[in-house]
């Protein structure tokens, strides 16, 4: 099954092979592949490939089926038929090849062919070579194409032998049935002869009205530019003009090996071209010298160069502004804005051009130009007002225009007059007279006259003057004061005005004389006698002079004459009458050259005013503010005089007139001066005399005082010291006195620098006083016999002044001295009296403390004592101890840490005695028993009262400071029998033998007073010594026998040089204790 498979699979395979070569073979035996072209749109140019084995004699048949059928019978595989109608048509071909023959059928439609234009053809290729510069001529054929067709052409440009491709461009176009040259231009970045140029055109179009293929067209037969070698080596291009950051391609010609080239002192890199040409390229070049910037270029033997310059083109000429002068020529001025960089033959050329007559004027370069220089002279026309101008800038690189459009009789500008002079007409009117050069017969000329005069701002007049041709012009000025020095110029410009000519030279001129048109001002004072009246008056200003002043007549009148008194000569301004206090009116004339001013009449008479008082005012700047209340009786005017304060009478220095309705008044003067007191009064002047209304002293400005206040000392005291001060002269106080501030600190004349005294300081004390009527000032409180610094300044609302000081030295206090030598002697007298009492009350303690009562060893017999004193004989009356109740017991002081104890109970030894050995107090406290001494009558009871009668004690020990030792039993049975009776400060040991046996059988017997009857024993120490601490010897004494209220020995040696006992019994705080008998 499978091997059948196989096989129909071949079979099949082999059939199709056969059927395909077969329909292969058919067509290789017909025309085939026709394909149709257009390249006008009118004749479509179809061809299709020959059958196989067609000869050369093979005919081929082509019909066509359009709207009518026709045929063809053509030797060749081509044919060229009419543009067919829109739609399907079928074309059969038949080739007969002798008797045989062979038919195909095609569809053919429109929107198979292909539009395919000719072949462009270059007119004319050319080359400007100082611009590098291609142009293009060529012609598009357009003739062909009976519709109206969009061309796009396409240009390319190749450079050296190579054929290298270096731009392409595009070019647009139309066709509209007829031909037409075309041109184009293309400036080579390198100069065309460094190198071959070529170029080649094609074109493809793009009609509306065809639905087929459209393709480019073959490009034109290329065609060149070279330049004609020689030679020489040359740098091209020669001396360019390139605008500033441009880039520029320089070239080196030559038969020789370029090996390096610059700009500058800038080395560029090369690139080699044909043969052995070479060229740089620079980028972004900068701004030449005028002179240029060299390229150079350097082979082994030679260099060769040429000079680049680099700057922009013209800039637009800037305000072009055309006017005229005299109506004759026009000036056209601008300025030329921004700088080129560029001199010489390459600088900026401009050409005036009028359009209206078509001429035009050329600008002449000067050496040296500045903005103003740049202007043009054209002619004016006759009969022309209106002129439209166009400026055209050019240089190597550009060209600029502006353009102005002016009626030329509305921009007139005339020259500066000339030939100015004044007359006169009379004293309030002059005549100026000037040239004005131009023709000026069609317009009117607004003038304008400057007049100046001193202290005065500039007036302005106007006139307006007709015009004339070359001719001088005059205008009449009143209103002028007379003799007065004037300062005349003038200046031009036509009526509709456009700008001013310049200002003519200025001329000055005095007017003619004038009698004065004002009386004097005039003010009088009474002399301090009151005998004279002296009269005052101003020089009359120069506007009311009205001329020179020649003098002054002075008249007096009453109600019954008149009389001249005086003609005073100028420049005198001053008259003194001899005068009664009648009312009398003085008048003032002033006479120059034409005549005299009306009277200036003052009252002599002055009205008393009882309730003037005297006020003060301070000015601001150099002026000075005067108020006062308005006065219906004051019916003519105010005069405000005001003088130094610091001259002498009669005070007047300047007087200012006010009208009678004014409240106020501004005094100001160029002579105020700062710190200068001035008096100003105001006066109100009536019919019959003036009255003095206000009196104000005042200043400008307000100073610090420029001295200090003179003080001195009137009285000096222990604790005060009395100042007295002088006022300060006004001319120095420079201000109102505000006070004073006086100053005092301690301080010494000699110290080597006195510091600064500051209110500040806590140190410095500081009085401020404000009575300025208070001239004395009393300090207080101070230190007696010591130094003060005094300090006094005065100050004003201007500041303070400087400062006076002095050292003062206050005087000593006899008061203190007395006080500080009684206090002493009342302090020792309250000591002694106090300490007296104190002794008194406790005049006891201190007998015994200090003095105790020490018994006589003679009329002592204790040391006479035998052996039956220890049995206890009741024969010695001596040594009977009668009951006795103590009333104070006192304890020695120990060094033990252990309390003191002061006072003790008197307890029985057989009652209180403790049962236990272990109970029993520290061996530093010493139970004994005491026996007061036994009366005589209490004999009988002395026996039966022992037991009752004996006392226990608590003693503190101060025999031993170490810790006591432990004792056996017995010792402590031993040593509470022993301990029984009276021990002074110790325990002596008992040396008979009687009492030794006996001791237990014979306690209440020995019970009692036992004097230290073993001297051998005694040791010359006191209690307190180191000796009497031994707690190892059993031998123990004080040293000798003590009383009971003493601890000094009772039988004190008798040689100087025994030891003494270095011990006291008493405490400081006991001197304070009382005693219970005190």
């Amino acid at each position: 099954m499978r091997m059948t498979s196989y096989f129909r699979w071949l079979l099949l395979t082999l059939i199709l092979l056969y059927l395909t070569n077969q329909v292969n073979s058919q067509k290789k035996e017909t025309a085939h592949d026709l394909k149709c072209t257009t390249k006008n749109l009118k004749i479509w140019d179809c061809s299709w490939k020959a059958p196989l084995g067609a000869s050369s004699d093979t005919k081929y048949e082509v019909c066509l089926e359009d709207r009518n059928r026709s045929c063809y019978l053509l030797e060749k595989t081509n044919i060229k038929i009419p543009a067919l109608s829109p739609g399907d048509h079928e074309i059969t071909i038949n080739s007969l090849h002798g008797f045989e023959s062979s038919l195909s059928k095609f569809i053919l439609n429109e929107k198979n062919v292909s539009l395919i234009p000719d072949t462009p053809e270059i007119l004319n290729l050319s080359a400007d070579f100082s611009t590098s510069t291609l142009y293009l001529e060529w012609n598009d054929r357009g003739s062909v194409f009976a519709h109206h067709s969009d061309v796009i052409w396409e240009i390319k440009v190749l450079r050296k032998k190579s054929m290298e491709l270096i731009k392409l461009v595009t070019y647009n176009t139309t066709v509209n049935g007829r031909d037409t040259v075309h041109h184009w231009s293309w400036a080579s970045d390198m100069p065309l002869e460094c190198v071959v140029h070529h170029v080649g055109i094609r074109c493809y179009v793009d009609s509306p009205h065809f639905s087929g293929h459209k393709e480019w067209s073959d490009w034109s037969p290329v065609e060149n530019i070279s330049w004609s070698l020689d030679s020489h080596t040359k740098v091209y291009p020669q001396d360019k003009v390139v605008v500033i950051g441009s880039d520029i391609t320089f070239c080196c010609v030559s038969q020789e090996k370029v090996v390096s080239a610059q700009i500058g002192i800038v080395y560029c890199p090369l690139i080699h071209l044909d043969g052995e040409n070479v060229a740089i390229r620079i980028r972004n070049i900068s701004a030449s010298e005028s002179s240029g910037t060299n390229i150079i270029f350097s082979t082994v033997y030679n260099i060769f160069g040429t000079v680049i310059f680099a700057g922009y083109p013209p800039d637009t000429p800037q305000k072009l502004n055309c006017e005229t002068h005299d109506l004759k020529d026009i000036v056209c001025s601008w300025n030329p804005g921004r700088p080129t960089g560029l001199v010489g033959p390459r600088n900026t050329n401009y050409t005036l051009f009028e359009s209206f007559s078509g001429k035009y004027v050329r600008f002449k370069r000067a050496e040296t130009l500045t903005d103003e220089a740049y202007q043009l002279l054209y002619q004016v026309v006759p009969s022309q007002e209106i002129y439209n101008f166009t400026l055209n800038a050019h240089n190597p690189l550009g060209r600029s225009e502006s353009t102005i459009l002016v009626n030329i009789t509305e921009r007139v500008s005339p020259h500066s007059p000339a030939s100015f002079r004044v007359k006169d007409i009379n004293s309030t009117a002059v005549t100026l007279f000037w040239h004005l050069p131009g023709n000026f017969s069609k317009i009117k000329l607004l003038c304008q006259v400057k007049i100046n005069k001193a202290n005065s701002k500039p007036e302005m007049r106007s006139a307006i003057i007709r015009g004339v041709e070359n001719a001088s012009y005059h205008v009449i000025v009143n209103r002028l004061s007379p003799y007065t020095i004037y300062t005349f110029r003038i200046r031009c410009s036509s009526e509709t005005f456009w700008k001013w000519s310049k200002w003519s030279n200025e001329k000055q001129h005095l007017t003619v004389e004038a009698s004065p048109s004002k009386g004097p001002d005039t003010w009088r004072e009474w002399s301090s006698d009151g005998k004279n009246l002296i009269i005052y008056w101003k020089p009359l200003p120069i506007n009311e002079a009205n001329g020179k002043i020649l003098s002054y007549n002075v008249s007096c009148s009453s109600d019954e004459e008149t009389q001249l008194l005086s003609e005073i000569p100028d420049p005198q301004h001053r008259a003194e009458l001899q005068l009664d206090k009648n009312d009398y009116i003085i008048s003032v004339v002033a006479k120059n050259s034409v005549g005299s001013s009306p009277p200036s009449k003052i009252a002599s008479m002055e009205i008393p005013n009882d309730n003037l008082k005297e006020e003060q005012v301070v000015g601001t700047g150099k002026r000075i503010l005067l108020t006062w209340h308005h006065d219906p009786n004051m019916t003519c005017d105010y005069v405000i005089k005001w003088c130094n304060s610091s001259r002498s009478e009669p005070c007047l220095m300047d007087w200012k007139k006010v009208p009678s309705n004014s409240t106020e008044a501004i005094v100001e003067s160029d002579q105020f001066q700062p710190g200068i007191r001035y008096n100003f009064f105001l006066y109100g002047c009536r019919n019959h005399g003036y009255q003095l209304l206000r009196s104000v002293i005042g200043y400008i400005e307000e100073l610090a005082p420029i001295v200090a206040p003179n003080f001195t000392v009137e009285d000096t005291s222990a604790d005060s010291i009395l100042v007295k001060w002088e006022d300060i002269p006004v001319e120095e106080l420079r201000g109102f006195l505000r006070g004073y501030l006086f100053y005092f600190e301690k301080g010494e004349r000699d110290t080597s620098k006195v510091r600064g005294l500051e209110s500040g300081r806590s140190d410095v004390k500081v009085k401020n006083i404000t009575d300025i009527s208070q001239k004395t000032l009393r300090i207080a409180d101070l230190q007696g016999k010591t130094s003060y610094h005094l300090v006094l300044r005065a100050y004003t609302d201007g500041g303070l002044g400087p400062e006076k000081s002095m050292f003062v030295v206050t005087k000593e206090n006899s008061v203190g001295l007395i006080v500080a030598i009684l206090i002493p002697v009342a302090v020792a007298v309250i000591v002694g009296v106090v300490t007296s009492i104190l002794c008194y009350r406790k005049r006891e303690w201190i007998k015994e403390t200090f003095y105790p009562d020490i018994p006589n060893p003679e009329n002592c017999k204790a040391l006479q004592f035998q052996k039956s004193v220890c049995e206890g004989s009741s024969a010695l009356k001596t040594l009977e101890m009668n009951p006795c109740t103590p009333n104070n017991i006192e304890v020695l002081e120990t060094r033990s840490t252990l309390p003191k104890i002061e006072d003790t109970e008197i307890i029985s030894p057989v009652a209180e005695r403790p049962e236990d050995n272990s109970d029993a107090e520290p061996e530093n406290h010493v139970i004994v028993s005491y026996c007061p001494p036994i009366i005589e009558e209490e004999i009988s009871n002395a026996v039966g009262d022992e037991a009752g009668g004996t006392s226990q004690v608590i003693y503190i020990d101060v025999q031993s400071m170490s810790q006591p030792q432990a004792k056996s039993e017995e010792d402590q049975e031993n040593d509470l029998i022993v301990g029984a009776g009276y021990k002074p400060q110790m325990r002596l040991p008992i040396s008979c033998a009687v009492e030794e046996t006996a001791a237990e059988d014979d306690v209440d017997k020995t019970a009692g007073y036992r004097p230290q009857a073993n001297v051998n024993t005694w040791k010359l120490v006191s209690p307190d010594s180191p000796g009497s601490t031994d707690s190892n010897s059993e031998i123990v004494s004080f040293g000798s026998p003590c009383s009971i209220n003493s601890r000094q020995f009772l039988i004190p040696p008798k040689d100087e040089d025994s030891p003494k006992s270095n011990g006291g019994g008493w405490s400081f705080s006991n001197f304070f204790q009382n005693k219970p008998n005190d």
